[in-house]
């Protein structure tokens, strides 16, 4: 595996930070969570044509730029800093890397191209009413009729589920295996609503089947292999947004340390203050060496993925949580207002901990994975 950033990681981070920084200011964040969709289609459509951001780890055969995943990993710490709300960790990485993983090479050569220029919003609908990511939780069923197939049932809490364009579904069938279904937005039988949120940057669905057509993706039963892989990459995807989120949330606490005052002196040159700032420094770059050394093992394809997912998904849900927490604390009164962004890290540090699994759901993994 290859560690450390290069000359160009650290151009690419530049860019995608001024990028967001005049297209998306946390101002354009407030007035796109109002909104039912969250998107902003022309900020989108930037994204692909300036930057290449959604495509940027899907290989030049399908449309994308090549890179790594540890290119990817820098573009999504830094939508995470912006609270960006789009579909980006849905289309680019939940969906995108469910067909990378999947052994049809006609799906892929259908779908990613548009995936990768963000013509196509995509997005993976995996949990169901209750929740959980467990595979074994899932019951949605898909039935061949013959000229295809069917699916019955309801996926909830599914990442921007009611704007995608392509929904990839994870259903049961025949023996109760697991397969993978790719349904247009448009398909008949397709019920999809918006689902309140806590964090109102990030917009979650529910979607309901009845009868729906659907397009399997590989042969029936691929789809337990493909969401190992899936699953385990958009943890370590979501692990550096959080890392995002974390140092913009730091960086608002120290900030404000310095400038206010009480007692004639900077907040911050009280120890109360000072060593809490220190604590969460320490953490959150205990939380960067982690994520860096993630995304290196997702770009060499390291057999250490599924023990370093479950690892770093883990510990990034504890700090990000930990650290917006503080965030509001060290403001004091004005942490806790409305017009304050504290409580928005606060509000995606919170779902993010829950979306994929929660801390103790991955230490679980992390203990089977390792045979304790």
């Amino acid at each position: 595996m290859i560690l450390g950033v290069t000359a160009e990681q650290d151009e690419l981070r530049a860019s995608v930070r001024r990028f967001l920084a005049d297209r998306m200011p946390i101002a354009a964040v407030r007035e796109l969570m109002e909104t039912t969709d969250g998107l902003d289609a022309d900020v989108w459509r930037q994204a692909g044509e300036q930057l290449g951001l959604q495509g940027i780890a899907i290989p030049e055969e399908y449309g994308g730029a090549g890179f790594s995943f540890a290119e990817q990993a820098i573009v999504l710490e830094e939508l995470g800093a912006a609270l960006y709300g789009g579909p980006y960790l849905a289309s680019a990485v939940l969906a995108a890397t469910a067909l990378l993983a999947s052994p049809d090479s006609g799906a892929r050569k259908k779908y990613l191209p548009g995936i990768a220029t963000g013509e196509t919003i995509a997005t993976l609908a995996f949990t169901e009413d209750d929740g959980s990511w467990e595979p074994g939780a899932v019951r949605l069923a898909g039935t061949s009729d013959g000229d295809g197939w069917r699916l019955d049932g309801r996926k909830s809490f599914v990442l921007d589920g009611h704007t995608a364009h392509l929904v990839l579904v994870v259903a049961r069938t025949g023996d109760g295996e697991l397969s993978l279904f790719a349904v247009p937005a448009d398909a008949s039988g397709l019920t999809r609503v918006a689902l309140p949120t806590l964090d109102q940057t990030r917009k979650l669905a529910r979607l309901d089947f009845a009868a729906v057509p659907a397009t399997l993706i590989g042969t029936p039963g691929d789809g337990a292999a493909v969401l190992d892989r899936t699953l385990d990459v958009a943890a370590i995807a979501q692990a550096a947004e959080q890392l995002g989120g974390a140092q913009r949330a730091l960086d608002m606490a120290v900030g404000y340390a310095k400038v206010r005052h009480q007692f004639g002196r900077p907040i911050g040159s009280f120890q109360a203050i000072k060593h809490r700032c220190a604590d969460l420094l320490v953490e959150v770059e205990s939380l960067r060496s982690a994520v860096q050394y993630a995304a290196a093992a997702v770009a060499a394809d390291s057999a250490e993925v599924p023990v370093v997912a479950a690892l770093v998904k883990a510990y990034a849900s504890d700090v990000y949580f930990h650290v917006a927490a503080e965030n509001i604390q060290i403001h004091g009164g004005i942490g806790f207002t409305w017009e304050h962004d504290a409580h928005l890290y606060f509000k995606r540090a919170k779902a993010s901990e829950l979306f994929l699994g929660d801390a103790s759901y991955h230490r679980e993994h992390l203990a089977a994975r390792i045979g304790l």
